[in-house]
């Protein structure tokens, strides 16, 4: 029983640690993240959205199955986190052989090896001493640096070339550790909302997605905002000027547009959207009196005065965007300025009347006991609405791990891919007929074909400068099953 309770923790690390393990959770990640690129997610998408998207049954099952925010999501955090153990108990597992391999290289090849590498060749000779200083002359013309290896009286070469290499997929393992990590910051620590803020004015609280308020400890501020078209009317971008005010100092200003976020403090502000807020900001009115005389063009602001002549004062206290009217009443029905409605009152001498100016109702007002009469001014000008700006804010603290992970991997898989290992050995060797020879050997981890090129290239080299004819393959292949 105690044998078994000591093994159980390296059966949890095996399992971890085999191949099969590692590529069923990697495949059950990029399962989870494709379902959440076909589902829609409530951190990007806006809830009217989804709800369209979806009967109420299906998004409520969704909902419950935190389908609709699945990277935030603490299943998904836990498979990432899994996908992590298992990286790492793979790498542990492999590492000794690895690091043996890199830090102790095999520079002397014993003749077990010498006789089944694939790429080896046998030159005859008659000074041992003259051929490895030809060879390593060779080696150095090629590029290759040769080390001298010297065993009690045998003296051989050894060069080869990237032999960090072969630690490439331990960096790729570490860039994935990276990603992940970043991952499982961003669904524990991190979150998503959103920030309306009127222009010219400014707002320091974050509604969450979950239905929650977070407090900025500083505001920002909204300078202007903005919607540019295309030619047929539709729009082309958002922007606002945004400036973050701190302790009351503006500690950082920027045009914002979709997809180029302000920055600061950890957070992104991205544009988001764009409209009215139903307020009016001013209206251009015409004001002629009923007694005779010339019209006069003035605007108005929401209960703020303004001279009609040193007697009379009209100040208008409503506006109604998008007026209908049921049982002799007045009521809004939408924040769209597309039926406005204006309620002002003239105060002449202390002598108060209320008229509607109502432009639908072709420009004219029915109450005859104001001294004016108003239109509204024509032209696409008239009316200025108060608009807003919608900003999507995230806090993603593990988007550096992320981003640090993507750029580690770019290296770790030019590593493995465009570097290649490898290694040659030439020493002076007697055939089983004694006949001295020089044994050239060399290996490579991948690319073989071009491998093959640089090592004919060396034996040719060597051959050349010992003057020794090359042999015919059919006659050479003769000779190597005669050894056989």
């Amino acid at each position: 029983m105690s044998a078994q309770k000591q093994n159980i923790p390296t059966r949890i690390f095996r399992t971890f640690a085999s191949l099969r393990t590692g590529i069923t959770l990697l495949i059950l990640v990029v399962i989870a993240a494709a379902i959440g690129t076909f589902i829609l997610q409530r951190p990007t998408t806006d809830a009217d959205k989804i709800a369209q998207a979806y009967s109420p049954t299906a998004l409520y099952w969704l909902d419950r199955l935190t389908l609709t925010d699945i990277f935030h999501a603490w299943w998904f955090a836990t498979l990432l986190a899994l996908v992590s153990v298992s990286i790492v108990c793979a790498s542990i597992d492999r590492w000794p052989n690895a690091w043996r391999f890199y830090a102790r290289p095999y520079r002397k090849p014993d003749p077990h090896f010498r006789a089944v590498l694939p790429n080896h060749t046998e030159l005859p000779i008659a000074d041992p001493k003259l051929a490895l200083n030809v060879a390593e002359k060779a080696l150095l013309e090629l590029g290759y640096k040769p080390e001298r290896i010297v065993d009690a009286d045998h003296v051989s070469l050894y060069s080869e070339k990237n032999r960090f290499s072969v630690m490439a997929v331990y960096v790729v393992h570490a860039s994935l550790l990276l990603i992940f990590l970043g991952g499982i910051i961003d669904a524990v620590v991190g979150y998503r909302g959103f920030m309306a803020i009127v222009n010219h004015q400014s707002n320091n609280t974050i509604e969450l997605r979950d239905g929650g308020k977070k407090v900025l400890p500083y505001a920002v501020v909204c300078n202007d905002t903005g919607q540019e078209r295309y030619e047929d009317g539709t729009p082309k971008k958002w922007w606002s000027k945004l400036a973050v005010v701190r302790d009351g100092k503006v500690v950082q200003e920027k045009e914002i547009v979709v997809n180029d976020p302000l920055v600061y403090d950890g957070l992104r502000f991205y544009q988001a959207s764009w409209g009215m807020t139903g307020d009016l900001d001013q209206v251009s009115i015409v004001a002629e009196p009923f007694e005779g005389g010339s019209p006069q063009t003035v605007g108005l602001s929401l209960n703020k005065a303004v001279n009609l002549d040193p007697q009379t004062t009209v100040t208008m206290f409503e506006f109604i965007p998008d007026f209908f009217v049921r049982d002799n009443q007045i009521f809004r029905r939408s924040n769209d300025p597309v039926n406005p409605a204006f309620h002002l009152k003239v105060n002449r001498a202390g002598t108060e009347s209320l008229v509607w100016l109502m432009p639908a109702y072709k420009n004219t007002t029915e109450d005859q006991k104001s001294p004016f009469k108003f239109s509204l001014t024509e032209g696409p000008g008239a009316m200025r609405m108060v608009h807003y700006t919608g900003l999507e804010v995230s806090h993603q603290p593990g988007q550096w791990a992320i981003w640090a992970g993507v750029l580690l991997m770019g290296v770790g898989l030019g590593v493995a891919f465009y570097m290649v290992h490898v290694r040659f050995w030439i020493m002076p060797v007697e055939t089983k007929d004694g006949q001295l020879v020089l044994w050239i050997g060399g290996s490579a981890n991948k690319n073989k074909d071009k491998f093959e090129e640089k090592y004919y290239e060396l034996v040719a080299k060597i051959r050349h400068e010992l003057g020794i004819k090359e042999v015919p393959a059919a006659e050479e292949e003769e000779k190597e099953l005669a050894h056989v």
